[in-house]
């Protein structure tokens, strides 16, 4: 009998790029899928292509899915300390289309057997107020008994 698939959770908020890698490197993770709309960072070494190139030298694939991250109108709310009303736009949205599709895949993904060990990135050290909770929780009702682990 085959276990459910597993997924990870990291946000960077706290971490600098070698913390980061270690991290990933420690729980076996092997693709990072950022879910960043904008996959850019004041911080140095995690915008997209540094980030990716970082990660690729550590055996790790670095894939962006930007119809998994939070536009800027939904985003105001999660700055501005309303995550819920944030989670509960964001929810709508990525239930819609382009965010829809990449949860499909995504979830396509994650149920081969064959897919590495993934991860989701954001910037949000807390998971729980972050969109990628909504996201995980999203992957649950197409995977179940999909084990989310929070780096």
């Amino acid at each position: 009998m085959l276990m459910p698939p597993t997924i990870w959770t990291i946000g960077y908020e706290a971490l600098l790029p070698p913390a980061l890698v270690n991290e990933l490197l420690h729980a076996g993770v092997k693709r990072l899928v950022d879910v960043r709309y904008r996959p850019q960072s004041r911080r140095a070494g995690m915008s997209k292509t540094r980030l990716g190139e970082l990660l690729g030298e550590h055996g790790i694939e670095y894939l962006h899915r930007r119809a998994l991250g939070t536009p800027p109108d939904i985003r105001w709310f999660y700055k501005n300390r309303r995550e819920a009303e944030g989670a509960a736009l964001f929810a709508t949205h990525i239930e819609a289309d382009d965010g829809a599709a990449a949860l499909d895949e995504l979830a396509a993904e994650l149920r081969d057997p064959s897919s590495p060990p993934t991860a989701l990135l954001c910037l949000e050290a807390d998971p729980s107020v972050c969109h990628r909770r909504t996201i995980t929780d999203h992957l649950t009702t197409r995977i179940p008994g999909l084990r989310v682990i929070d780096l």
